[in-house]
């Protein structure tokens, strides 16, 4: 199976394609690189739930990062998710996606929340969540900075 539990040694490749996609600022990159630091280097911990998508060569085309919403009963929060721009358009993003509900269900989640910008360089992003049957869920005008909304998608996995 090309996708699988995020290892120390996918830390590198995956800050690169993060910052590869273009979208994303050294900021928002440096807190994907602190969220997969906690994940290597605390084993133990269960905030950041961290899967790779390994290309048969090896590499890594992308990877997804999620956990369970404190103070919720099934609710989890997506994170990351990224797919090496090389890569995109092959299906990498649904099947990370439909993997990362497959397991937020196999821990008893019922409820996905994604959070995105409104900015134009994130209209395939938020396409994506639409294709994927995640409902906007909320529009916060000028969250991020004047005219960059934030845009909250939901989507109901299993029933409570």
């Amino acid at each position: 199976m090309p996708i699988r539990k995020f290892e120390k040694q996918d830390l590198p490749e995956i800050i690169e394609l993060v910052r590869a996609t273009g979208v994303f600022k050294e900021c928002e990159i440096q807190v994907a690189q602190e969220l997969l630091e906690i994940a290597v280097d605390d084993p133990d911990q269960k905030d950041y739930i961290v899967y790779s998508y390994v290309m048969e060569n090896g590499t890594i085309g992308g990877y997804y990062c999620c956990g369970s919403t404190p103070m919720t009963a099934s609710t989890y929060d997506l994170y990351w998710i990224a797919v090496h721009p090389l890569q995109q358009g092959k299906g990498i993003g649904y099947k990370l996606l439909q993997h990362c509900e497959n397991m937020i269900r196999s821990n008893s989640g019922s409820l996905i929340m994604v959070e995105t910008s409104s900015l134009p360089k994130y209209d395939a992003t938020r396409k994506f969540y639409l294709r994927n049957r995640y409902l906007e869920a909320a529009h916060v005008r000028d969250y991020y900075a004047p005219g960059d909304d934030l845009v909250v998608y939901s989507k109901h996995i299993q029933e409570v």
